[in-house]
């Protein structure tokens, strides 16, 4: 069973698509298979893996499954990059939401379609649009864990408040068991205090709910999107490769290390209350 990771901030500019897109391609290196789920009308997630699903592209996009008009394994696209594939948005997802309103169980749309393939990878990331609308509660809903990506600055500390908050309304209403996956630093400049000062308070604030990596502002990281490629493949020497290879690593070594635990408790105390309390994302 896979696990559903949805990557949020409602702040647009923090590097939100980036981490998803080269995390998800880092991971895959991995051995590890992988969907990109994009979920931003813009599309952005998409281009920066060189696919653009445009207006007039008939091929099924994220919308016609949320939707419910074809199954979300139809909108499943090759990346070219081996166990690593993409579910493509385009602005049509935008209607989405007006679409939606008056529908039964709006917010559960998205975790409805993923059901039919969740089995079939190791992580399912969710590329959240920058806003905490119905396109995101559904991306919640869906989610075994939210991963915040955080630019090093003070007007995006003031945000994670304000998303923390939502991610504990979705706990009580529709998603009891949504985790933190963790939150990742973006966009950090070491020359700067600033920077030095922003890292201090969130650890300080968030504990170990923050990865041990940073990533760097880098000119790589955006010069790769533009030529539709994730930093593997544009430039694997550059400081934000090796960074999101090193978050993959954290990804990788944290989830296995919570698998091996729960397969341990499973072992010494394999009574029906230990196996009713395996969290979804790693039951049997």
């Amino acid at each position: 069973m896979g696990k559903v990771i949805a990557v949020v901030n409602q702040k647009g500019g923090v590097g939100k698509t980036t981490t998803t897109v080269n995390l998800a391609a880092s991971l895959s290196l991995a051995d590890q298979k992988v969907l990109l789920l994009d979920f931003d009308p813009q599309g952005n997630a998409s281009s920066a893996v060189g696919i653009h699903a445009s207006l007039d592209d008939e091929t099924p996009t994220i919308y016609n499954a949320l939707t419910g008009e074809v199954a979300l394994s139809k909108t499943i696209r090759s990346t070219g990059i081996d166990h690593f594939d993409l579910v493509p948005a385009n602005p049509h997802l935008a209607g989405a939401e007006i679409e939606l309103v008056g529908a039964f169980a709006r917010e559960q749309k998205l975790k409805t379609a993923i059901a039919e393939i969740k089995d079939k990878y190791d992580y399912i990331f969710i590329d959240c649009p920058p806003t905490l609308g119905l396109l995101t509660v559904n991306a919640l809903t869906a989610a075994d864990s939210v991963l915040v990506p955080l630019q090093a600055e003070y007007f995006a500390l003031e945000g994670l408040g304000q998303l923390m908050t939502t991610i504990g309304l979705i706990r009580q209403s529709v998603n009891p068991t949504l985790q933190i996956e963790g939150i990742a630093l973006t966009m950090f400049n070491s020359q700067l205090k600033l920077s030095h000062e922003i890292e201090k308070e969130v650890r300080t604030h968030f504990g170990e709910q923050v990865f041990k990596t940073v990533i760097p502002r880098n000119i790589k990281l955006s010069e790769c999107t533009s030529f539709g490629k994730p930093i593997v493949l544009y430039d694997v020497n550059s400081k934000g490769c090796v960074a999101y290879l090193d978050l993959a690593r954290e990804v990788l070594t944290k989830n296995q290390q919570i698998l091996a635990g729960i397969q341990t408790n499973i072992q010494t105390e394999p009574t029906s209350d230990a196996v009713e309390s395996l969290p979804p994302e790693l039951g049997a």
